[in-house]
Protein backbone atom coordinates (compact mmCIF):
# COMPACT_ATOMS: atom_id res chain seq x y z
CA UNK A 1 0.00 0.00 0.00
CA UNK A 2 1.40 3.47 -0.87
CA UNK A 3 2.51 5.71 1.96
CA UNK A 4 -0.06 8.47 2.50
CA UNK A 5 1.60 11.84 1.85
CA UNK A 6 -1.44 14.14 1.53
CA UNK A 7 -0.68 15.64 -1.87
CA UNK A 8 -2.78 18.80 -2.23
CA UNK A 9 -3.17 20.52 -5.64
CA UNK A 10 -3.63 23.84 -3.85
CA UNK A 11 -0.29 23.61 -2.09
CA UNK A 12 0.78 22.89 1.46
CA UNK A 13 2.58 24.83 4.16
CA UNK A 14 5.76 23.16 5.32
CA UNK A 15 7.98 23.89 8.32
CA UNK A 16 11.28 22.18 9.09
CA UNK A 17 13.21 22.06 12.34
CA UNK A 18 16.21 20.22 13.66
CA UNK A 19 15.55 18.96 17.18
CA UNK A 20 17.64 16.99 19.63
CA UNK A 21 16.97 13.31 20.21
CA UNK A 22 15.79 14.16 23.73
CA UNK A 23 13.37 16.77 22.36
CA UNK A 24 12.14 14.25 19.79
CA UNK A 25 11.29 11.76 22.54
CA UNK A 26 9.29 14.39 24.44
CA UNK A 27 7.44 15.62 21.35
CA UNK A 28 6.49 12.17 20.07
CA UNK A 29 5.12 11.24 23.52
CA UNK A 30 2.86 14.29 23.40
CA UNK A 31 1.73 13.65 19.84
CA UNK A 32 0.79 10.04 20.56
CA UNK A 33 -2.07 11.32 22.76
CA UNK A 34 -3.61 13.54 20.06
CA UNK A 35 -2.54 12.32 16.63
CA UNK A 36 -2.74 8.99 14.84
CA UNK A 37 0.27 7.10 13.60
CA UNK A 38 0.70 6.69 9.87
CA UNK A 39 -1.19 3.42 9.16
CA UNK A 40 1.56 2.28 6.78
CA UNK A 41 4.27 2.31 9.45
CA UNK A 42 5.84 -0.86 10.80
CA UNK A 43 5.51 -2.28 14.29
CA UNK A 44 8.00 0.28 15.62
CA UNK A 45 5.97 3.15 14.15
CA UNK A 46 8.52 3.86 11.42
CA UNK A 47 9.16 3.10 7.76
CA UNK A 48 12.24 3.44 5.56
CA UNK A 49 12.40 5.89 2.66
CA UNK A 50 14.98 5.83 -0.12
CA UNK A 51 15.13 8.73 -2.57
CA UNK A 52 17.35 9.46 -5.54
CA UNK A 53 17.67 13.18 -6.22
CA UNK A 54 18.38 14.84 -9.56
CA UNK A 55 20.71 17.77 -10.20
CA UNK A 56 23.00 19.01 -12.96
CA UNK A 57 26.71 19.61 -13.46
CA UNK A 58 26.69 23.02 -11.76
CA UNK A 59 24.43 21.94 -8.88
CA UNK A 60 21.56 24.26 -9.81
CA UNK A 61 19.03 22.50 -7.55
CA UNK A 62 21.40 22.53 -4.59
CA UNK A 63 22.26 26.20 -5.13
CA UNK A 64 18.61 27.25 -5.36
CA UNK A 65 17.93 25.44 -2.08
CA UNK A 66 20.89 27.01 -0.30
CA UNK A 67 20.01 30.50 -1.50
CA UNK A 68 16.34 30.12 -0.60
CA UNK A 69 14.73 30.70 -4.00
CA UNK A 70 11.00 31.23 -3.58
CA UNK A 71 10.22 29.41 -6.84
CA UNK A 72 12.09 26.17 -7.46
CA UNK A 73 11.57 22.55 -8.46
CA UNK A 74 13.24 19.36 -7.25
CA UNK A 75 12.90 15.93 -8.88
CA UNK A 76 13.41 12.62 -7.08
CA UNK A 77 12.65 8.92 -7.43
CA UNK A 78 11.33 7.43 -4.19
CA UNK A 79 10.80 3.93 -2.80
CA UNK A 80 9.60 2.61 0.54
CA UNK A 81 10.79 -0.23 2.71
CA UNK A 82 13.93 -1.16 0.75
CA UNK A 83 12.09 -2.80 -2.14
CA UNK A 84 10.92 -1.81 -5.60
CA UNK A 85 7.24 -2.78 -5.61
CA UNK A 86 6.33 0.92 -5.36
CA UNK A 87 8.53 3.39 -7.25
CA UNK A 88 7.40 6.99 -7.66
CA UNK A 89 8.86 9.82 -9.66
CA UNK A 90 8.08 13.01 -7.74
CA UNK A 91 8.48 16.71 -8.33
CA UNK A 92 8.47 18.90 -5.26
CA UNK A 93 7.89 22.55 -6.11
CA UNK A 94 8.13 25.72 -4.04
CA UNK A 95 5.93 28.65 -5.05
CA UNK A 96 5.91 31.65 -2.74
CA UNK A 97 6.40 29.56 0.41
CA UNK A 98 3.80 26.94 -0.53
CA UNK A 99 4.85 23.41 -1.41
CA UNK A 100 3.32 21.51 -4.32
CA UNK A 101 3.94 17.86 -5.18
CA UNK A 102 3.32 15.90 -8.34
CA UNK A 103 4.04 12.19 -8.73
CA UNK A 104 3.63 9.23 -11.04
CA UNK A 105 4.56 5.58 -10.86
CA UNK A 106 7.58 4.35 -12.78
CA UNK A 107 9.27 0.97 -13.14
CA UNK A 108 12.68 -0.24 -12.07
CA UNK A 109 13.67 -0.47 -15.74
CA UNK A 110 12.54 3.11 -16.44
CA UNK A 111 14.67 4.41 -13.59
CA UNK A 112 17.70 2.52 -14.89
CA UNK A 113 17.15 4.06 -18.33
CA UNK A 114 17.11 7.52 -16.74
CA UNK A 115 20.21 6.70 -14.71
CA UNK A 116 22.32 5.79 -17.73
CA UNK A 117 21.01 8.65 -19.87
CA UNK A 118 18.71 6.73 -22.23
CA UNK A 119 15.90 9.29 -22.18
CA UNK A 120 14.51 9.59 -25.71
CA UNK A 121 11.53 7.38 -24.77
CA UNK A 122 10.49 9.99 -22.22
CA UNK A 123 9.75 12.69 -24.79
CA UNK A 124 6.49 11.11 -26.00
CA UNK A 125 5.48 9.36 -22.76
CA UNK A 126 1.81 9.68 -21.77
CA UNK A 127 2.74 10.83 -18.26
CA UNK A 128 3.10 14.61 -18.01
CA UNK A 129 5.72 14.41 -15.27
CA UNK A 130 7.92 12.11 -17.35
CA UNK A 131 7.81 14.58 -20.26
CA UNK A 132 8.61 17.47 -17.91
CA UNK A 133 11.61 15.62 -16.52
CA UNK A 134 12.73 14.80 -20.06
CA UNK A 135 12.91 18.52 -20.84
CA UNK A 136 14.94 19.15 -17.69
CA UNK A 137 17.30 16.28 -18.47
CA UNK A 138 17.75 17.30 -22.11
CA UNK A 139 18.02 21.06 -21.84
CA UNK A 140 19.36 21.55 -18.31
CA UNK A 141 21.34 18.31 -18.02
CA UNK A 142 19.55 17.05 -14.92
CA UNK A 143 20.50 13.51 -13.94
CA UNK A 144 20.33 11.27 -10.86
CA UNK A 145 23.02 12.58 -8.51
CA UNK A 146 22.74 10.91 -5.09
CA UNK A 147 20.68 8.45 -3.01
CA UNK A 148 19.38 9.34 0.45
CA UNK A 149 18.04 6.89 3.06
CA UNK A 150 16.28 7.64 6.32
CA UNK A 151 13.76 6.27 8.78
CA UNK A 152 10.53 8.23 9.18
CA UNK A 153 8.00 8.28 12.01
CA UNK A 154 4.80 10.04 10.96
CA UNK A 155 1.68 11.32 12.72
CA UNK A 156 -1.53 12.60 11.13
CA UNK A 157 -4.32 14.90 12.32
CA UNK A 158 -7.49 15.44 10.22
CA UNK A 159 -8.20 19.09 11.01
CA UNK A 160 -5.97 21.22 8.83
CA UNK A 161 -4.79 18.00 7.16
CA UNK A 162 -1.73 18.04 9.40
CA UNK A 163 1.17 15.65 9.01
CA UNK A 164 4.09 15.68 11.45
CA UNK A 165 7.15 13.59 10.64
CA UNK A 166 10.41 12.80 12.37
CA UNK A 167 13.30 11.73 10.12
CA UNK A 168 16.16 9.79 11.68
CA UNK A 169 19.36 8.05 10.56
CA UNK A 170 19.81 10.09 7.38
CA UNK A 171 22.40 8.50 5.10
CA UNK A 172 23.84 9.33 1.68
CA UNK A 173 25.35 7.23 -1.09
CA UNK A 174 27.49 10.24 -2.04
CA UNK A 175 27.46 10.03 -5.87
CA UNK A 176 26.49 6.39 -6.33
CA UNK A 177 22.99 6.31 -7.88
CA UNK A 178 22.47 2.53 -8.04
CA UNK A 179 19.49 2.86 -5.72
CA UNK A 180 18.26 -0.73 -6.11
CA UNK A 181 21.58 -2.30 -5.14
CA UNK A 182 20.88 -4.34 -2.01
CA UNK A 183 24.21 -3.41 -0.46
CA UNK A 184 24.58 0.16 -1.64
CA UNK A 185 27.32 1.79 0.49
CA UNK A 186 25.90 4.63 2.59
CA UNK A 187 27.41 7.12 5.04
CA UNK A 188 25.74 9.01 7.90
CA UNK A 189 25.18 12.70 7.11
CA UNK A 190 23.06 13.82 10.07
CA UNK A 191 24.57 14.47 13.48
CA UNK A 192 23.77 11.55 15.78
CA UNK A 193 22.09 13.80 18.35
CA UNK A 194 19.67 15.39 15.86
CA UNK A 195 16.32 14.49 14.32
CA UNK A 196 14.64 16.38 11.45
CA UNK A 197 11.08 17.45 12.27
CA UNK A 198 8.73 18.44 9.45
CA UNK A 199 5.25 19.89 9.91
CA UNK A 200 2.96 19.99 6.86
CA UNK A 201 -0.56 21.38 6.75
CA UNK A 202 -3.08 22.99 4.41
CA UNK A 203 -4.55 26.41 5.22
CA UNK A 204 -4.10 26.44 8.98
CA UNK A 205 -2.27 24.70 11.81
CA UNK A 206 -4.69 23.91 14.67
CA UNK A 207 -3.88 25.52 18.02
CA UNK A 208 -3.64 22.14 19.74
CA UNK A 209 -0.85 21.05 17.38
CA UNK A 210 0.92 24.40 17.71
CA UNK A 211 0.83 23.99 21.48
CA UNK A 212 2.10 20.41 21.35
CA UNK A 213 5.00 21.38 19.11
CA UNK A 214 6.41 24.05 21.38
CA UNK A 215 10.12 23.33 21.53
CA UNK A 216 12.93 24.85 23.49
CA UNK A 217 15.85 24.28 21.14
CA UNK A 218 15.05 24.26 17.42
CA UNK A 219 16.70 25.37 14.21
CA UNK A 220 13.98 26.18 11.69
CA UNK A 221 14.84 25.51 8.04
CA UNK A 222 18.31 24.41 9.14
CA UNK A 223 18.30 21.01 7.48
CA UNK A 224 17.42 19.75 4.01
CA UNK A 225 18.02 16.03 3.53
CA UNK A 226 19.19 16.62 -0.03
CA UNK A 227 21.52 19.39 1.09
CA UNK A 228 22.90 17.16 3.83
CA UNK A 229 23.52 14.40 1.31
CA UNK A 230 25.75 16.70 -0.76
CA UNK A 231 28.05 17.68 2.08
CA UNK A 232 30.83 15.46 0.73
CA UNK A 233 30.38 15.94 -3.00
Amino acid sequence: MPIQTSFNPNGRNELKHAVSVAEYQVLRSKLLHFMKRDPNAGSNGRYVIRSTYFDNFDNRILTEKKEGYLNRDKYRVRTYGNHDCIINLERKSKRNNLTFKTKCHITHKEYEEMRVGNILWMEEDERDLIRDLFSEMKYRQLKPITVVDYEREAFIYPFGNVRVTFDLKVKSSLQNTDMFHKHLPMVDVLETNLVILEVKYDKYLPDVITHLLQFSDTRQEAYSKYQLSRMYG
